[in-house]
């Protein structure tokens, strides 16, 4: 047996629970930091070689271990900025270098320029809605935008296409066949049967305009032998609200130039369903706007008929909140409630959560041993959904680090006293020679 191999394992045990105690150092102090992830120590042995009847005492060596994947708990906030991950995931953030690294810290609230930073000073990235619906690049961080919220004055987005779905009654009756007392000639309605329903779009200023649409059943297809429904066309007609009738029973006839602002036929087969006609342009001569109709999502079906239309476009209304929903889509909503996506924020993950590189200000980036980081859109593919105003907190357990750092002062303790003892032993063989 070596007596300064006695020591030197003592030091090696010391020095490890000095590991240990920075550990626990580092989570005490991080015990209240947003999605802060707890550092634990793995004590490993080293061995040496041994013969001859004689040990040779070897040592301890410590890894450090972190436990990202386990969720930490979530509580609510006031802000709507404040954003928490359930489930697997990480926000893509990006520093003052431009790099992208992954996050679970979600404490987001706007900058001077608008951008969403968190506490550490990280930009939140996501995909922008300026060109259509965004796309994820599964592979990698390419189109990536930082999230900017700064929605200050007034926006205006005029209505370029609109979508009209609900019911028609097949057991509406058919309008009598002279073209000249259709809703489409500017008359007045043929039938009770004939429906109308208001749809509101927008002009280039923001200008609210109403459109009637009136729909009318034209004829009647029953295929020998006759089943329990037969197929119907009905005429579509719209016309600008504004310009109707005013003092008498009808809204008919209209001033527009030209009367009707569109007019189309919509085609039903025998089980209700919509075969031909589901497009039709609303061409406005006062606005000079053509709004593109989907009609596609009609039935003909045997009950009460229904309409509603949603159309594009935005009123002239100034931005009154910011949300995020549990997919990941920031909406700006404005004052008359209507809301309009600005972008969508993916999350990102690795194969293994816990191997990756931990970095100053709870950043992580990946390496090797993690895998390669996969993104996508909260609620696919295995992630997490965003919770709006709410904060993930740190899954550190105080009690059990308070534990940890009792457990390591004893052992630390114990190996000074080997570390003594040993000391005491070379006193005595040095005392030998006097």
């Amino acid at each position: 047996m070596s007596i300064f191999g006695s020591m030197k394992t003592a030091v090696s045990g010391m020095n490890a629970q000095a590991n240990r105690l920075s550990t626990v150092a580092d989570n005490i102090a991080n015990v209240n930091t947003t999605g802060y992830k707890a550092v634990s120590t793995s004590f490993s042995s080293l061995v040496l070689p041994s013969s001859g009847g004689n040990y040779n005492s070897g040592g301890v060596q410590t890894s450090v271990r972190q436990a990202v994947s386990d969720q930490g708990d979530i509580s609510y906030t006031t802000s709507s900025t404040d954003l928490a991950i359930s489930g697997d995931g990480f926000f893509i953030v990006q520093g003052a270098d431009g790099t992208p690294v992954l996050t679970r810290a979600g404490d987001f609230t706007k900058d001077d320029e608008g951008n969403l930073v968190n506490a550490a000073g990280f930009q939140l990235m996501g995909y922008s809605y300026d060109s259509g619906a965004p796309a994820v690049v599964v592979n990698g961080f390419d189109g990536l935008v930082p999230v900017n919220v700064n929605q200050d004055g007034l926006t205006a987005i005029a209505s370029t296409s609109g979508v009209f779905k609900g019911n028609l009654d097949s057991n509406a009756k058919v309008a009598p066949v002279a073209p000249a007392t259709l809703p489409s000639a500017n008359a007045a309605t043929t039938t009770t049967d004939t429906k109308k329903v208001s749809m509101v779009a927008y002009d280039r200023l923001g200008n609210k305009v109403m459109y009637d649409f009136y729909f009318t059943k034209q004829s009647v297809v029953t295929p020998p032998p006759a089943p329990p429904a037969t197929a119907a066309t009905w005429e579509v007609a719209m016309f600008r609200n504004a310009d109707a009738a005013v003092g008498g029973t009808t809204s008919f006839p209209y001033s527009t130039a030209g009367g009707d602002v569109g007019t189309g036929s919509i085609t039903f087969d025998a089980n209700g369903k919509l075969t031909t006609g589901g497009a039709i342009n609303i061409v406005d001569p006062v606005t000079g706007q053509t709004i593109a109709m989907d009609f596609s999502a009609f039935t003909q079906l045997g009950a009460d008929f229904s309409g509603t239309g949603t159309p594009n476009g935005q009123a002239a209304t100034p931005v009154k909140d910011v949300t995020v929903d549990g997919d990941g889509i920031v909406y700006a909503k404005y004052e008359d409630g209507s809301t309009k996506p600005l972008y969508r924020i993916p999350l990102a993950n690795v194969a293994s959560p816990d191997k990756l590189t931990l970095m100053s200000g709870n950043v992580y980036s990946a390496n090797g041993q993690s895998g390669v980081t996969v993104t996508g859109f909260p609620q696919t593919n295995g992630l997490g959904t965003i919770k709006s105003g709410a904060l993930e907190g740190s899954n550190v357990d105080l009690a059990g680090e308070l534990t940890e750092m009792i457990e390591s002062q004893r052992s630390y303790t114990a190996n000074s006293k080997v570390f003594q003892t040993g000391s005491d032993i070379m006193d005595v063989l040095v005392n030998l020679k006097r």
